[in-house]
C-alpha cells in the first residue's frame, strides 16, 4: 500500500468517525434531483507528502492523472478561465453560455501586477523568485480575490499556494517545499485530484528552478463527505492497497510554459476498480 493510500484512508476514517454532519443546517449544495446535500465534515485537516519519496497517487482506484494536469496546466500555464481550452468536462455546469467561469482560476494568475521588478502576474513572479530569490518567505499566490468574487461563478477552492526552500546538507540543490491551502473539499470525488495536480506543479516548478522536490503540505478548512458519498468511501478505503507507481516528468523540459500532459509519465501503476458515476452536488 502507498503511503498515499495510508493517509488517504486514515483522513476518511477520521472524518467518518470524528466528524460533524451538517445534517438539517442551512446548507448551499443540492443534488441533482433538488435535494439539500448534507456532509460529515472535519475542519483544519492537514496531510504531508514528501515528494522526494513517493508521488503521491492513490492506488484503491484510479486517479486521472492526465486529466487533473490537463487542469491544472489550464490554470496555471494557460491561465484560462474558459472550459473550451479544457479537455474534461469537469467545469461545465459552472460556465456560461461562452464558456466562461467568469472571473477565477486561471482568470487571476494572468492578471499582472507591478512589482520592483516590473509588471508581472502571480506565476511568472513565482518563478521569477525562486530563480533570483529562493530564500524568500513571500513566495506565494493567492486567487482568493474579494473584489472578484462576485465575477465568479464559483468560489477558489483551492486558493493559494506557498513556496518554501531549503538547502540539505550535502545536496548542490534546494528543495522546494510548497503548502497548498483549500478553504473546502469533496473528498471523495477530488481530494486526491488536488494533491496530485499541485504534485506535478512542484515537480515542474522544481526542474525548471534546477531544484528538488520537498513536502507538499495540504490544508483543508472544511473536508467533508456527503451523505450519497459515505457508502462509496466506505467501500473503497476497505479495498487493498498497491504499491506507488514511478513517476517520470520529461527531463528535456526548462520552460514551465513548455511543458504539456505529454511530459507526465506513471509506470506500474496498479489499482482496484474506478468507481463511476459519483453524484457531484452543485
Amino acid at each position: 500500500m502507498s503511503l498515499a493510500d495510508q493517509i488517504f484512508i486514515n483522513m476518511c476514517k477520521d472524518i467518518l468517525e470524528n466528524g460533524v454532519s451538517t445534517e438539517g443546517e442551512k446548507v448551499r449544495p443540492k443534488w441533482e434531483d433538488g435535494s439539500f446535500a448534507y456532509t460529515i465534515k472535519k475542519f483544519g485537516v492537514v496531510s504531508r507528502y514528501d515528494l522526494s519519496k513517493e508521488f503521491p497517487i492513490i492506488t484503491l482506484r484510479k486517479t486521472a492523472l492526465k486529466s487533473a494536469v490537463d487542469e491544472m496546466l489550464w490554470i496555471w500555464q494557460k491561465k484560462s478561465n474558459n472550459i473550451h481550452d479544457l479537455k474534461s468536462h469537469i467545469w461545465d455546469s459552472w460556465a456560461d453560455e461562452n464558456g466562461s467561469i467568469g472571473k477565477a482560476y486561471g482568470y487571476q494568475l494572468s492578471v499582472k501586477h507591478q512589482y520592483k521588478e516590473g509588471l508581472m502576474d502571480q506565476v511568472d513572479r513565482v518563478i521569477y523568485d525562486l530563480k533570483h530569490n529562493p530564500y524568500s518567505r513571500r513566495i506565494m499566490t493567492n486567487i482568493y480575490v474579494h473584489e472578484d468574487l462576485h465575477e465568479m461563478n464559483l468560489y477558489p477552492c483551492a486558493y493559494s499556494m506557498t513556496f518554501n526552500t531549503t538547502k540539505e546538507k550535502g545536496s548542490e540543490k534546494l528543495t522546494l517545499n510548497a503548502i497548498l491551502n483549500q478553504r473546502s473539499q469533496d473528498v471523495l470525488a477530488a481530494n486526491n485530484w488536488n494533491v496530485c495536480q499541485y504534485a506535478v506543479l512542484m515537480h515542474m516548478l522544481a526542474q525548471v528552478c534546477d531544484m528538488k522536490v520537498g513536502e507538499l503540505v495540504h490544508v483543508i478548512a472544511d473536508a467533508h463527505i456527503y451523505d450519497r458519498h459515505i457508502p462509496l468511501v466506505e467501500e473503497l478505503i476497505s479495498r487493498p492497497g498497491y504499491e506507488a507507481p514511478e513517476f517520470r516528468l520529461n527531463p528535456d523540459v526548462t520552460d514551465f510554459y513548455q511543458f504539456t500532459v505529454d511530459d507526465i509519465k506513471l509506470t506500474n501503476y496498479v489499482t482496484g476498480p474506478q468507481i463511476k458515476n459519483i453524484p457531484i452536488a452543485i
